[in-house]
């Protein structure tokens, strides 16, 4: 699902370097939010089941996940299973890079009254980090790195701070409560996508 509109969206086999082996496709623009009323029927994901005191031990269940995909044999996690969908190697590089994001996005609503998230071009990101050039090893340690740091920070947020609000680019309202349950389906969903 790209476009998470500021985490604007996912990546739903989403390319975004040119080459022989890869293709350019369309980025996705639909909007994601609807996943925090019913669960995801390609992923099973259940954002109103999911309590937001959850995340944080489910975002580090996710992380040996994650490793363990990347553990693999570098031409299997680079290649794409076509040439318009990502490698695991592009799909943890997303991931690493959804978690900083949400941690700002956590970091102010915790600490601004109300702020407004500039939209994040998720498809500019892999293309101007080369995503399938990075190496496995690396992205792998950053990515528990990231993930570490915002399920500590949902951990610490006070029980009166989870209904405090941040905006998107595009108009939707998030509390830190529900932007919680909507990262993770990120998470929780991209690793369907490798496993297909």
């Amino acid at each position: 699902m790209p476009c998470l509109v500021a985490v604007e969206g996912r990546r739903h086999g989403r390319v975004t370097n040119v080459d022989s082996e890869h293709e350019r496709i369309e980025a996705d623009t639909k909007d994601w939010t609807w996943v925090l009323n019913r669960p995801c029927p390609a992923c099973g994901y259940d954002a109103a089941a999911t309590p937001a005191q959850e995340v944080a031990g489910r975002l580090r269940a996710q992380v040996p996940l994650w490793q363990s995909a990347l553990a693999g044999p570098a031409p299997r996690v680079r290649r794409r299973p076509s040439p318009a969908v990502w490698s695991v190697l592009e799909y943890a590089c997303h991931v690493r890079d959804v978690c900083r994001v949400f941690d700002g996005r956590v970091t102010r609503m915790l600490i601004e009254d109300g702020p407004s998230f500039e939209n994040w071009d998720q498809d500019a990101t892999a293309e101007a980090d080369d995503y399938p050039a990075q190496d496995p090893t690396a992205v792998s340690t950053e990515l528990a790195d990231a993930a570490s740091v915002l399920a500590d920070r949902f951990d610490a947020v006070p029980a009166t701070a989870w209904d405090r609000p941040g905006h998107r680019s595009d108009g939707s309202t998030f509390t830190v409560e529900s932007l919680s349950r909507y990262f993770l389906h990120d998470l929780v969903h991209h690793l369907h996508d490798i496993r297909r």
